[in-house]
Order: structure tokens, then C-alpha cells, then sequence
């Protein structure tokens, strides 16, 4: 039996239950909690973004040396100026050995603004000088005259690269005067060796071909195509409506910049290689359509004895009314044979082109080199003699009256 004790006697009835412990209340609750780190982690992140000047977001930089006078479409400075910087630099290149050149594209992080630079060491830079100045095969020296990226053409004693570089005779020509003749130009070549390869030897001769300025060599791929008894043309990239998402290259024609800056660059596509007979655009929706910058291009081109195709995807493109101011040799693109790239589409695109050729006594059609494209123009081109139509190489179309 328990023992009673006197506190147990003395203790009021109903007292004697243990007290119980009060919970810590935090003052805040969870969803609070949770609020307040992420306010915290954004505050630190903002903090971060403002105050670390790194407008590439962390991407990899690698820093190259560089003489600015080299750069394409760049005006030199001033010798004085730039002395001290001109040493530093070619001490700077005196430590790294000859390992060949290569292209850098250098990216302003501000600006967005993309720069290639060709990099090289000093033992290079007498190759790339002589590569610059080399004559390719099959090229009169007469028609052309030296810049600061190579050889461009120019007029001289009354000859011109539309002339002399175009296939076919004159006695070939004058054999077209009575029939219809279409010109088909497949485009984009000269990046991608494999398509490149096939336009020339998979297509008849009589179909002109127009190359692009970029690929490592475009001048032995054109010598291939001339030897093949192709007419070539230089594409020249411009500036399209959305441009820079859209951005056919490095030294693309702007609408932007002033015509001495445009020229420059004008010059360096003209001295990728010989032998075109005209320039073609490549791309261009929005320069194409502005008569200021346009007016001092075509210009040049008609200056240096060359003609020019429009490729006919911008309604707006004021290049033949320049043209035709210029008296120079000119043709439009009347349709886009690939646009849909498949047979049946291709097939009814080389149809109509037969059809305008009968109306009008001439039809200019272009294609990019898709294989499916290659195949189906070959096809085509074997059959068309038996209908009545010849087809020629561009400057007979462009050379030929248009009937009404």
C-alpha cells in the first residue's frame, strides 16, 4: 500500500494534474519562410548581374591579337596613331609560333556586332598575299586591276568580263534569234563541296551557275565550273529584312552603312575569285529595295563591266530600273524552280518557264543545288530540244529582245 503524503492530504482536489509545456511559436510561417529566401536569392542574383560587368552570360572568350588595318571594310588609322599599338602587336605575335591561319569570329557582347578576323603567323602572311594576287586559269589579265584583298575585274580596252567570259559565240547566239530559249541559274554554291560538285558535272553546260564568296577555296571550284563550259556568276550577300536573325555572312551589304564602307566590301566578294560574268544577289529582301544604297552598287558593277541578276524574290528590288539606267546587261528571275522541293512542284515550275518562253522569247528560271533539284532539271533539259526551246547559258537570255 502507498504511503500518504501530508502534501498529498493538503493539496487542493483537482490540482494535481502536470502542467503542460508551451510550443516555441516561430514568427513567421513557412510559406513566409519560403517567400523570403527567394527574394533573397533574387536580390543576390541582380546584384550579381549588375555589378559583374560580363555581357557574354558567362560564355567562353578567347582573345586574339590582330592588326586592325587587315580587317575587311575597316579604314586605316592614322600611322602615328597607331605606332605604339603596331609594336605591341608584333611583339606580342613574335611569341607565338607560325601554326598557319585561320578565321576568327570576334563578337562585340555589347553590341552584338561580329567581326571575322584572319589569323595568322608571320612566315603565312607572304602566302596569303601571293594566294590574294594569283591569276586563276582561263582569266585575261587585262580585266583586272589589284585592290587590298586581290584582283577585281575591270574594263580595259573595250573588253569586258560580260563579253569575254560569257559561253557560247556570237554566232551561237544569233542562231537563237528566232526560237525561245530559257536560262536556268542554280545558286548557293561554292559552300559544300558534294552539291557543288554535282551542279557541275550532273547539269548541262548551257546551265549557268552562281557562286557564293565563302568556302575555303572557291576559285578551283569555279575553274572546275568554267572548264566544264559553265557561266558563273558572284553571289553577293545583302543585308534582308531580318537581318542579323537572319544573316547570309560575314561582310554582308547593309543598308546601314555609308557606300564608302558598302564599296569596301563590294571589293573583298569581287576578289574571291575570276572569271563571273556579272554579279547576282544572294538574299537581300530589304537592300535590294532601297534605291540609296543600290544605285551606288550596281553602278560599280556596271563600271567594271559586269551584269546583273536579280534573283526575283523581292517584289520591290529597284535593280533593273538602275540597270537600265546603266545600259548594262540585266535579268530578273521570272521563277523559282525549287521553292516547293519536290518532283512534281519542280516539274510544274520548269513547265511554266516553257510557257513564258514561248510568250515573251525568253525565260529566266534559278534553283538552289538540291539534289532533287539536280536531278529533275537534267532530266528536264534532255527532253526540251524535242519541244522547240533551247536552253542557254544567261548571257544569251539576257542579250536576247524580250518580245511584247
Amino acid at each position: 500500500m502507498n504511503a500518504v503524503t501530508t502534501d498529498d492530504l493538503s493539496a487542493p482536489l483537482g490540482q494535481d494534474r502536470p502542467r503542460q509545456r508551451r510550443r516555441y511559436k516561430l514568427p513567421f510561417s513557412a510559406p513566409q519562410a519560403i517567400a523570403g529566401l527567394s527574394g533573397l536569392f533574387l536580390v543576390t542574383f541582380l546584384g550579381f548581374a549588375i555589378f559583374n560587368h560580363n555581357p557574354m552570360g558567362g560564355e567562353p572568350l578567347a582573345r586574339v591579337s590582330y592588326d586592325p588595318t587587315t580587317l575587311p571594310g575597316s579604314i586605316a588609322a592614322k600611322p602615328a596613331s597607331t605606332a605604339p599599338a603596331a609594336t605591341k602587336e608584333a611583339t606580342a605575335a613574335a611569341k607565338e609560333p607560325a601554326t598557319g591561319q585561320q578565321t576568327v569570329t570576334i563578337i562585340d557582347g555589347s553590341s552584338g556586332a561580329r567581326q571575322d578576323v584572319i589569323v595568322g603567323a608571320g612566315a603565312d602572311a607572304p602566302a596569303k598575299a601571293d594566294t590574294q594576287t594569283a591569276i586563276m586559269a582561263g582569266i585575261n589579265s587585262k580585266l583586272l586591276e589589284p585592290s587590298r584583298y586581290g584582283m577585281i575585274p575591270v574594263i580595259a580596252d573595250g573588253l569586258k568580263s560580260f563579253r569575254v567570259y560569257a559561253a557560247g559565240s556570237d554566232a551561237d547566239r544569233a542562231s537563237m534569234a528566232g526560237k525561245p530559249v530559257i536560262a536556268i541559274v542554280v545558286s548557293g554554291l561554292g559552300v559544300g563541296a558534294a552539291k557543288t560538285a554535282d551542279a557541275i558535272t550532273k547539269l548541262p553546260g548551257a546551265v549557268t551557275l552562281a557562286f557564293t564568296p565563302y568556302g575555303s577555296d572557291p576559285g578551283k571550284l569555279v575553274e572546275r565550273a568554267r572548264a566544264q563550259k559553265h557561266e558563273v556568276l558572284l553571289q553577293v550577300p545583302m543585308e534582308p529584312f531580318d537581318y542579323p536573325d537572319n544573316d547570309p555572312g560575314p561582310q554582308t551589304l547593309l543598308t546601314t552603312l555609308s557606300a564608302e564602307q558598302n564599296a569596301d566590301r563590294f571589293a573583298w566578294h569581287m576578289s574571291r575569285f575570276q572569271g563571273y560574268v556579272g554579279i547576282a544577289n544572294f538574299m537581300g529582301s530589304r537592300f535590294v529595295a532601297t534605291d540609296a544604297a543600290m544605285q551606288p552598287l550596281v553602278k560599280e558593277a556596271a563600271r567594271r563591266g559586269l551584269a546583273w541578276l536579280d534573283d526575283g524574290s523581292a517584289p520591290r528590288s529597284v535593280a533593273g530600273v538602275i540597270a537600265e539606267g546603266q545600259a548594262m546587261p540585266f535579268a530578273k528571275a521570272d521563277v523559282s524552280i525549287d521553292t516547293v522541293p519536290t518532283p512534281a512542284e519542280i516539274d510544274r515550275a520548269l513547265t511554266r518557264l516553257e510557257t513564258l518562253a514561248k510568250e515573251r522569247g525568253s525565260a529566266v528560271g534559278i534553283a538552289s543545288a538540291l539534289p532533287i533539284s539536280i536531278e529533275r532539271i537534267g532530266t528536264w533539259a534532255k527532253q526540251l530540244e524535242t519541244r522547240g526551246i533551247a536552253l542557254v547559258p544567261l548571257t544569251t537570255a539576257m542579250l536576247k529582245p524580250k518580245s511584247s
